[in-house]
């Protein structure tokens, strides 16, 4: 089945709000299975909302509508779908009362417009909205399947998850299954490369390439007329996956994220960690805290930012600086050295490099960034060139830390003996 994603609001076309709906509706819509096409974003105009939806239902089996189901006049996305539809709006006692509960809840006055918001289409499924006062809507006639949601993300989300996705999953023939290979340390057009005959052949399962900063996805994807049949297909293609990328492979879990992975290495081999930062500023230290449970591997994280601090507080010697530089090989070798002995931990990392905008020489331009990684006394730097705006910048130093602490670990027990066993 296709489906199509329509966005509304005015807010969303002038750049003030980033739609970041769409991006998690393809992605969902992915996961189930459902071919999208197009994507609109259109303004708070009715006769133009209603051109977009007409179009849509012409090209699609299910339509997505994110926003324009608020109170006030400009919010006109359940009157056009309506429209369109040719269905009438009544009031629907259900969602009065769940509008007069939230109010009430919070101690705040109704205003007549807020029960605008309880009108809905005749015929229609109206979904609940534990999170606010606007209730999902689903018309279903002639094959088409019209969703309308609320544009708040922290709305939709959880309207979408727990009520929209059984729903869709629902309307197809069979059973859709996906895992997902998540995978570090190779680029995203060396991984598109590693996999492009397995996409060319490709039927079912399938398999879907999403790049992340600094990660790739490889999402596989089977119908079959029940579960256990669909996973039995994809399971010899996660095989062959993991078999071409090895090591690069941090999970199949699409629950696990790269700092996680990182965490469960270091939590299996009773490692301790710290991390000191320069251009990340604490970015990496607070990936890792997001991971529960971190707390019985990571130790310590020094943000030493200037050259100053990186004197003071980590010792290294103003020669040393000045001959290389803050932002040089050595001094990320000296940086993940010296804060392993001042946390005491068996694993540091460390982060140096130029963020931009300003900054940069034709000696060491914007982008440049160098990684060192301490694993038991085994100290190994990595240098990089990243790409983009300041923030992506850093974000991509983030995720490459992660990596190679990742790798290095890996590397560090196929080499050598620790504590007295193999590993």
């Amino acid at each position: 089945m296709t489906v199509e994603i329509i966005a509304v609001g005015t807010e969303i076309l002038l750049g003030n709000i980033v739609n970041t709906n769409a991006a998690y509706l393809a992605e969902k819509c992915a996961e189930l299975g459902l071919s999208c096409y197009h994507q609109d974003v259109v303004g708070d105009n009715e006769e133009r909302l209603m051109e977009t939806i007409r179009l849509a239902l012409t090209r699609a089996d299910i339509i997505l509508l994110s926003g324009g189901l608020g109170p006030t006049q400009d919010d006109l996305t359940k009157e056009a779908a309506a429209k369109v539809m040719g269905k009438t709006l009544y009031l629907h006692e259900p969602s009065k009362e769940a509008i007069r509960q939230f109010f009430a809840e919070r101690n705040l006055e109704i205003t007549e417009n807020n029960w605008k918001q309880a009108m809905v289409p005749e015929g229609a499924v109206v979904v609940e909205n534990p999170g606010g006062t606007a209730p999902g809507i689903i018309i279903a006639e002639n094959g088409k399947h019209v969703v309308l949601m609320p544009g708040p993300p922290g709305e939709l989300i959880p309207m979408f998850e727990k009520s929209i996705m059984p729903y869709l999953a629902g309307l197809a023939s069979g059973v859709i299954y996906s895992q997902t290979v998540k995978i570090c340390g190779v680029g995203e057009s060396k991984a598109e490369s590693m996999v492009e005959d397995l996409v060319d052949a490709q039927s079912n399962p399938t398999i879907a390439t999403y790049a992340k900063i600094g990660e790739v996805h490889l999402r596989v994807t089977a119908t079959a007329p029940d579960e256990k049949e669909a996973k039995k297909l994809v399971k010899p293609m996660v095989k062959e996956l993991k078999g071409r990328f090895g090591n690069h492979v941090y999970t199949t879990d699409s629950e696990v994220t790269l700092e996680k992975a990182v965490v469960d290495l270091l939590a299996a081999n009773k490692l301790t960690a710290c991390t000191v930062e320069s251009c990340t500023g604490g970015m990496l230290s607070a990936r890792l805290i997001n991971v529960p449970g971190v707390s019985e591997v990571f130790k310590s994280g020094y943000v030493t930012y200037s050259n100053k601090s990186k004197r003071k507080l980590l010792g290294i010697k103003k020669n040393i600086l000045m001959k290389h530089g803050a932002v040089s090989e050595q001094i990320a070798r000296e940086m993940a050295k010296t804060a392993a002995a001042l946390a005491r931990t068996d694993v540091s990392v460390s982060t140096t490099g130029i963020a931009g905008p300003d900054g940069g020489t034709p000696e060491k331009p914007v982008g440049l960034v160098y990684i060192g990684c301490n694993v038991c006394g085994r100290v190994t730097v990595k240098e990089c060139r990243f790409h983009g705006s300041r923030e992506k910048i850093r974000e991509s130093t983030v995720s490459a830390a992660l990596s190679l602490l990742r790798e290095c670990i890996l590397q560090y027990y196929s080499e050598v003996t620790f504590g007295g066993k193999e590993k």
